[in-house]
């Protein structure tokens, strides 16, 4: 008998007990003698089913576990020395793309692996390995303003973003009036690609000195310089073999308050700052400026003479002004006549184009005499302000040319 089938033996027992309990009560409720002893019989009858039921229960786990496979199967062709089905990862992403890197650079790429074929530039440079790639755009994101609060795109050729030149308007018409379309015009933004050079110097005992953790100083020296440079170029580039600013003149952001004062910064002009850019920037909205700058605004009160700076409440976040967080970059103009010191506005519009990978390269001969070894990382990339109404900016008035206004 399976034990299924004693399950339903067990079951149809127990609705046969419940309907003798029925239909043999006394007056009393009670059992006579002989119904008792019936009834005692089919007790026992269920215990021994349940204990065999119980008993197969354990013998089916135990044919389970049994049945089970000692070992993990081998479904893909083995692998030397791997002991996982893991992808393997090639190119700069694999393991010894990496080494061989170090190993180039600890050489002044005299000794330069066939691995690192996979990997030259146009210029003869060498490929930046995936993980020093990705350390290196950490770096720059945490030290390169721009970089954090714009939007970074990587691409491999020029890149076009359309955008609206011209917006639809609504119109209200009588019941039955035709409709009227109005013409959207689109302009483009293109994304170019403006080389970057960065030089680092190495002392040869430093280089040859195994315990100097020579990838993380490069990594590090490179960020910072490359960094820098962006940072500049991302506010104040022409757009001539640079990316172009935000501050440009043709092309950069909105000047949206001119001040009364060529030395000077009022409170209200601040405010008249943050409602010329329009609402729906403001939800995302930070100001940029230089320190010098922060440091007079935060000398300003409001008519109830409360300090309109609000300093961060929790380490890590920025002061607020009006609101809206602050940030400095010691590449945004101080106050002095014509400058433009404060940028306002929502910065996700200034759009960066990353071209490709960054690359090392050596630097032979330059720093030979002086027992220093130096080494060159490149990169190709561009900015623009893809919608200028997106940033305002605060402009001081220009200085009056001696003897203006004078006869």
């Amino acid at each position: 008998m399976t034990i299924t089938e004693m399950r339903n033996k067990r079951k149809k027992l127990i609705e046969t007990m419940d309907g003798f309990l029925d239909t043999h009560k006394t007056k009393n409720g009670t059992l006579s003698a002989e119904d008792d002893k019936t009834y005692k019989t089919m007790e026992d009858e269920i215990t021994e089913l349940t204990n065999e039921i119980h008993r197969m229960e354990r013998r089916e786990a135990i044919e389970a576990e049994l049945e089970k496979p000692v070992s993990k199967p081998i479904i893909e062709n083995p692998m030397n020395g791997r002991l996982d089905n893991s992808e393997i990862k090639t190119g700069r992403a694999a393991d010894s793309y990496k080494t061989a890197m170090l190993s180039a650079l600890r050489s002044n790429f005299r000794n330069v692996s066939n691995v690192l074929q996979e990997g030259v530039d146009a210029d003869g440079g060498y490929l930046v390995p995936e993980e020093y790639d990705t350390r290196l755009i950490d770096g720059l994101k945490d030290e390169n303003i721009i970089r954090k609060l714009g939007h970074t795109i990587t691409t491999s050729g020029e890149r076009k973003i359309n955008i609206a030149a011209t917006k639809p308007a609504a119109a209200w018409i009588d019941e039955g009036e035709a409709l009227t379309f109005s013409d959207a015009t689109f302009s483009q933004i293109n994304l170019d690609a403006h080389k970057l050079h960065v030089a680092v110097k190495v002392t040869e005992e430093l280089l040859y000195d195994n315990a100097f953790q020579l990838e993380n100083y490069i990594i590090e020296e490179f960020y910072k310089a490359l960094a820098n440079a962006e940072e500049d170029a991302f506010i104040n580039g022409n757009g001539t073999g640079k990316p172009l600013g935000i501050l440009a003149a043709s092309g950069g952001a909105e000047v949206g308050v001119t001040a009364a004062s060529a030395t000077a910064i009022t409170a209200d002009e601040v405010i008249n700052l943050v409602y010329s850019l329009k609402r729906p920037y403001r939800k995302n909205a930070v100001f940029i400026l230089n320190d010098q700058t922060i440091a007079a605004l935060r000398k300003l009160k409001d008519g109830n003479g409360a300090y309109m700076w609000q300093a961060a409440l929790v380490a890590g976040e920025p002061d607020k002004l009006l609101g809206y967080p602050v940030y400095t970059s010691a590449y945004m103009p101080t106050i002095e006549a014509g400058a433009k010191t404060i940028i306002f506005g929502d910065l996700s519009y200034y759009n960066i184009g990353d071209r490709g990978s960054r690359s090392f390269a050596e630097l032979r001969e330059l720093f030979a005499g002086n027992g220093m070894i130096g080494y060159v990382a490149k990169e190709r990339v561009d900015g623009k302000l893809i919608l200028p109404e997106a940033v305002q900016i605060l402009k001081l008035k220009a200085s009056t040319p001696s003897g203006a206004g004078t006869e």
